[in-house]
């Protein structure tokens, strides 16, 4: 194993229990990371593998949790973003779309850090919208989970209700997406065995260890913790596309 595949496994683990309590982090993390190694487009495709088998694996520990109802609002339109968003992803370089969803996340996760989203209510026609864009967004930079996440937490739900719906908004957007991918790079993303084996294996790890930690989270540390790690991801966001 090189030092890249230790990097690689560690961070999948990381990236399986930061989704395991936030409701994303598999893309985010390890999608960046295997653009260091391959093109980027396929590394979105590839990364979309192992968070499938993860997402799928969380959703059906906390199947009971979700709330059909928000679902049904982000859901729909999530899959057709993700599609459409897959179709782009095989056309363009989608720079300044990263960038203005990196500014959007930083204020998501700003407002979610202090209180102020208290003073927001996101109602079913924001939801529709903001399902259409975290959809378009997972397709098109693998980086999905953390607008769904910043919408979410405009609902009055508990940590296992919102971490339940975002993953299983998640496995339907993968459900959209990957058949593109698959249809365009098929051959590409199966050249990467052992990326795929190893991102798979720590992502599973991963949520099986975040999943234990959720439980344990009071739910005003748990909206905290994960608006923290959207602000995060915003200002990674915006770098990346500044780059």
């Amino acid at each position: 194993m090189t030092e890249f595949d230790a990097l690689l496994l560690l961070v999948s683990i990381i990236a399986g229990g930061v989704a395991s309590i936030s409701g994303f982090g598999i893309g985010s993390l390890l999608t960046p990371l295997l653009a260091l190694k391959l093109d980027t487009k396929i590394a979105v495709a590839a990364v979309s593998v192992p968070h499938l088998i993860a997402t799928s694996i969380r959703f059906w520990m906390l199947r009971h949790h979700v709330d059909k109802k928000v679902l049904i609002h982000f859901g729909i339109l999530s899959a057709i973003g993700g599609l459409l968003g897959a179709i782009l992803n095989s056309i363009f370089h989608p720079t300044t779309l990263t960038l203005i969803f990196g500014v959007i996340l930083v204020f998501a996760g700003f407002t979610g850090a202090t209180g102020l989203n208290e003073r927001f209510h996101f109602g079913s026609r924001t939801a529709w919208v903001m399902g259409t864009l975290s959809g378009l967004l997972g397709g098109l930079v693998g980086n999905q989970g953390g607008i769904r996440s910043a919408a979410l937490l405009g609902f009055k739900i508990s940590r296992e209700t919102f971490v339940a719906t975002a993953t299983a908004i998640g496995v339907i957007v993968d459900g959209a997406r990957m058949p593109v991918y698959f249809y365009h790079e098929a051959s590409a993303i199966l050249d990467q065995k052992n990326y795929l084996l190893l991102t798979t294996v720590g992502a599973v790890v991963g949520t099986f260890f975040g999943m234990r930690i959720l439980k344990s989270l009071p739910e005003k540390e748990f909206k905290k913790i994960v608006s923290g790690l959207i602000f995060v991801l915003g200002l990674f966001m915006i770098f990346k596309g500044l780059d």
